[in-house]
């Protein structure tokens, strides 16, 4: 935006209620951190409801970790554009070993230390031009909708991930008394609302079906000057230990059990004799220890586990791969968006993604031929895949079509400018 647009809207203040933020280096924290970013260079004052980043890794990083217990403000000043973003965090309960339950109990004691900020805010007369929220966790959205009230700011709904029927599908919660109250207050979050969003074509539809309203894609983006296609991965395969000639099937993301990473293990296994062909694990979660004993018990020495990587190499990182693993298990389908996938696109990845026909996955990736489809939960049919496989023609143009799309789609300022648009700030 230029200058004089910068001064015009150099008053208009945004709120955001996350339980993510950066500097959480991947999944909702990440993009929140871009988000309003981007909104602060264009001349927006921010504030921020957070937590202590503690995703991927399930426990609160440094150098937050010793004053994690009590709240804290930051402020980031921006003399370009003459804004600020102020950043409050509040205490979070973070389970190591994140269950369904757990993961009731961590949403709820977030939401009761938020509340005090909230309070803070309606007590001294705040007013937003825009507040956001974002779900998971869902019910953050009442704390939105109670400074809507109290001071006539709008609100916006933001639905990274369809977190109450991924846990009915995923049979993480059974209670269905619990689930039809639930399912309720969150109909009623939709209604109130003055704006909903989210990610994909899919999540769009399946939230109009709970109800008809207007609900705007905000699909999550890539910035280009952070991830970006290298020359020469041949000497990156080198520079991380491996050959030439090795194919690299890197999954990079959470670890937990709706990926369905298990599969990877059988294609190793079934691959054995091939010592060209090599998985790469990386990331954190409640199911790598679990994977990281399978592949022990099986002596697969073609399989390593990686832990996040720094933001510094993770683009090299990245590009040093011939294909990106994106699994989920059927029955989540367009319950949630694999964040990474974005990121994969961005770097002219080439992806093998698990996917049913008829959800947004599965159409993006075949309707601009950005890479391979297996069917889900059937580990086998991947295995065979990956079998098949090796960088030709076929991978190239692959590539080339997911830097097109990337430039096209998924540029972060060709988003947020419609973004903000659609929310009219």
């Amino acid at each position: 935006m230029s200058s004089s647009k910068n001064n015009l809207i150099a008053n208009k203040k945004v709120l955001l209620i996350s339980q993510n933020f950066t500097p959480e280096p991947t999944g909702i924290g990440k993009y929140n951190g871009e988000m309003m970013n981007w909104l602060a260079v264009n001349g927006y004052d921010c504030s921020v409801i957070t937590t202590y980043p503690y995703y991927p890794q399930w426990e609160v990083q440094e150098p937050y970790k010793k004053r994690s217990f009590w709240f804290k403000k930051e402020i980031i000043k921006y003399p370009e554009s003459n804004t600020t973003t102020t950043i409050y965090r509040c205490p979070l309960y973070v389970p190591s070993n994140p269950s369904g339950k757990k993961r009731i109990i961590q949403d709820f004691s977030f939401w009761t230390s938020m509340i005090w900020k909230i309070l803070g805010l309606i007590i001294t007369g705040k007013r937003f031009d825009l507040i956001i929220t974002i779900a998971p966790p869902f019910h953050l959205g009442y704390l939105g909708l109670m400074l809507k009230k109290r001071t006539g700011s709008k609100l916006l709904y933001h639905i990274q991930d369809l977190q109450i029927d991924a846990a009915q599908e995923l049979n993480m919660l059974s209670n269905k008394k619990l689930f039809d109250i639930i399912y309720k207050s969150e109909k009623n979050l939709l209604s109130k609302a003055n704006y909903v969003s989210s990610i994909s074509s899919g999540m769009v539809n399946k939230i109009k079906q709970k109800l008809d309203r207007d609900v705007f894609l905000f699909p999550n983006w890539v910035d280009s000057s952070y991830i970006f296609p290298l020359k020469d991965r041949d000497k990156l395969k080198t520079n991380w230990g491996y050959k030439n000639d090795d194919i690299l099937f890197l999954y990079s993301g959470a670890i937990g059990e709706k990926q369905a990473l298990d599969h990877i293990l059988l294609a190793a296994e079934n691959h054995m004799d091939n010592k060209n062909i090599q998985f790469i694990i990386c990331g954190s979660g409640p199911y790598k220890e679990r994977l990281m004993e399978i592949t022990e018990q099986k002596k697969l020495t073609n399989v390593k586990f990686l832990p996040v990587q720094d933001k510094a190499l993770f683009n090299e990182f990245l590009n040093m791969a011939d294909y990106h693993l994106v699994l989920q298990k059927a029955k989540a389908g367009d319950l949630m968006m694999p964040s990474k996938l974005t990121t994969i696109l961005g770097m002219g990845g080439v992806c093998i993604a698990t996917a049913l026909p008829g959800t947004s996955m599965y159409d993006l990736i075949k309707e601009y031929d950005l890479g391979y489809i297996a069917e889900p939960d059937n580990p086998q049919l991947l295995s065979k895949l990956i079998g098949t496989l090796k960088p030709d023609s076929s991978f190239t143009e692959k590539r080339n079509n997911a830097l097109w799309f990337a430039s096209q789609f998924l540029d972060i300022n060709h988003v947020m400018k419609s973004f903000v648009a659609n929310v009219e700030i």
